[in-house]
């Protein structure tokens, strides 16, 4: 097959609250003990994923868009994006608290960066018991308020903490404060952006000994501070594709994968699998590809036509 499924060198980043969960859970391979995130599929500048696999190992992965803009990112996202990947794949794992942040939406993110927004979502693999995130505010706020408890630190007095769980979804949307907490593994889906405004740190300080920057004012009107709603309910059928978040970003469906599944779609949208828990394969035309837990493949839009095989849970990203 010509197009075929697409996988990719993981790009690590060392973070004052990262761990090694990535390499014990997700089968990675580095050997610090600080590795916050890998950055699964990026065309972030300086940070452009290479293909791993097949007859473009070794390819930036910005340069086979170029060359098969339509093919890998499908007609509908090719009209709508040009050759701008849209979307950057993660996988994250806390080990501490993660800063209090929010990220700007997509005009203030063009006006003030030349960039996307940010909006994202997690899907937990593993949590500690009491593991927590932290979204938005327990009620409905202002600017004022905000700045007098981030002033008296009291900040978490009025942002929602709370309790998660491995299986849980929720959806980010840019504006919304937020964390993830200590003890926490998860796949994180978002726009291709890597601008966080940090609000509060727990006045952590780096290697150096110095508090790491931070960006209340930048901050001020990127928040929202209105309550909302994060945590997505889906189901779970089997051989299905269970719709978890549909927005205008992304669309992700949870499959529970038991056996064999036809996928038959149109050449409009590339397709990313992340595999969150046991093994399948994809099958095209007699040749069949096995993966793992912590493998994230990206499906060209010109393949069409697959089958799955295999006993996993598996995120399927796509752009509707």
């Amino acid at each position: 097959m010509k197009f075929y499924p697409l996988q990719f060198e993981p790009i690590f980043k060392e973070r004052i609250w990262g761990g090694e969960q990535l390499k014990s859970v997700l089968h990675k391979s580095f050997t610090s003990s600080t590795i916050g995130e890998s950055w699964e599929i990026s065309t972030v500048k300086e940070d452009v994923s290479v293909i791993s696999n097949g007859i473009w190992k070794g390819k930036s992965f910005i340069d086979l868009i170029k060359e098969y803009p339509k093919e890998i990112l499908g007609t509908a996202v090719y009209a709508r994006f040009g050759t701008e990947f849209p979307l950057l794949f993660k996988y994250l794992d806390a080990r501490e608290d993660l800063s209090i942040q929010v990220h700007p939406n997509n005009s203030l993110a063009q006006k003030r960066h030349n960039s996307f927004g940010k909006t994202e979502m997690w899907y937990v693999i593993q949590a500690d018991k009491e593991a927590r995130i932290i979204v938005g505010f327990k009620e409905d706020s202002n600017s004022n308020t905000y700045l007098e408890n981030l002033k008296n630190k009291t900040l978490l007095s009025i942002l929602d903490e709370v309790n998660v769980k491995s299986g849980d979804a929720y959806f980010i949307e840019s504006g919304t404060v937020h964390s993830i907490g200590a003890g926490l593994l998860l796949a994180e889906i978002q726009q291709t952006s890597d601008i966080t405004y940090r609000l509060y740190d727990f006045d952590r300080v780096d290697d150096k000994g110095f508090l790491r920057e931070l960006h209340v004012d930048l901050a001020l009107e990127a928040i929202n501070y209105k309550k909302v709603q994060t945590k997505k309910e889906f189901t779970k059928n089997t051989n299905e594709s269970n719709v978890v978040v549909d927005c205008p970003y992304f669309t992700t469906n949870f499959i529970s994968l038991d056996g064999t599944m036809e996928v038959v779609k149109l050449a409009e949208t590339f397709t990313v699998y992340m595999c969150v828990e046991g093994f399948f394969e994809i099958e095209k035309d007699h040749i069949k590809l096995q993966y793992k837990k912590g493998d994230t493949i990206l499906i060209p839009a010109a393949m069409n036509e697959f089958i799955l095989n295999g006993k996993a849970s598996i995120l399927e990203i796509y752009i509707s």
